[in-house]
């Protein structure tokens, strides 16, 4: 079966595309298929993998909205070997207008990828929207897990209590089978007070495995999304890149 993880946080700007991006890119190098899916309507995801939008013909949207195409007829490979991409476009925004008023709105998209995905890949990372609403749901709904980015900030984790209720609530009625892999700390600097005390806070909560891969921000990290490729094929010595080969194994070991 493939491993469906779902990449979510409510809020912007904490690492969820960067995250999806470059752990796919990991575990390609070690020669797992891997279809990244674009959950957000602003779409960076799709253009981090190197796609331009204007050649997108059909998307994600498409796939949620009364089911005008299919998982298969949307995938685009990417220019990463091991690495395709179920596009998303700004008509994702759209679509969730669309779904409020559709049955069994919450499952659109696990029915897009039931049976289909497993025979196709071995990894489906989705990348969330920063929002709590039905595209999010649909994620958590269609994972098996779900990998929590977390900005080592004080703000960054007063908003946890909120998508761990919405993932408890969807564990209980929804997805029985869900279950969150792991707090990830993103944007650490260990140079500053603040970044050592927000990480151990967040490994004092106690809750939840928090990984021991932490991502820190640099340079090479911010420039390849420029470049359409992962880290760990853009700048393969970096010291992000190795972070990243890192967080591969932990989600591995974590199955």
């Amino acid at each position: 079966m493939a491993n469906v993880i779902a990449i979510a946080n409510q809020k912007g700007g904490v690492g969820k595309t960067t995250t999806a991006i470059n752990l796919g890119g990991a575990l390609a190098e070690q020669g797992y298929r891997i279809l990244c899916i674009d959950m957000d309507p602003q779409a960076n995801l799709t253009v981090g993998l190197g796609i331009n939008l204007g050649t997108v013909e059909r998307s994600v949207a498409d796939v949620l909205a009364d089911s005008r195409a299919t998982m298969a007829e949307i995938v685009i490979p990417t220019q990463t070997t091991g690495i395709d991409v179920a596009p998303a476009t700004l008509e994702l925004a759209s679509t969730e207008v669309e779904l409020f008023s559709a049955i069994g709105r919450e499952h659109a998209l696990r029915e897009a990828l039931d049976g289909w995905v497993d025979q196709h890949y071995d990894f489906a990372l989705i990348d969330c929207p920063p929002t709590l609403g039905l595209l999010t749901i649909n994620a958590l709904v269609a994972a098996r897990s779900v990998i929590i980015p977390v900005q080592t900030q004080y703000y960054a984790l007063k908003g946890l209590t909120a998508l761990v209720k919405v993932i408890n609530t969807i564990r209980a009625k929804l997805n029985r089978d869900l279950r969150v892999l792991g707090l990830l700390p993103t944007f650490y600097d260990g140079r500053t007070i603040l970044g050592r005390e927000m990480l151990d806070e967040l490994r004092e909560l106690g809750d939840h495995h928090v990984f021991n891969t932490i991502v820190r921000n640099t340079v090479k990290l911010g420039e390849a999304p420029l470049t359409g490729r992962p880290i760990t094929s853009y700048a393969s010595s970096s010291d992000a890149a190795r972070t990243y080969r890192e967080l591969a194994r932990e989600v591995i070991e974590l199955g």
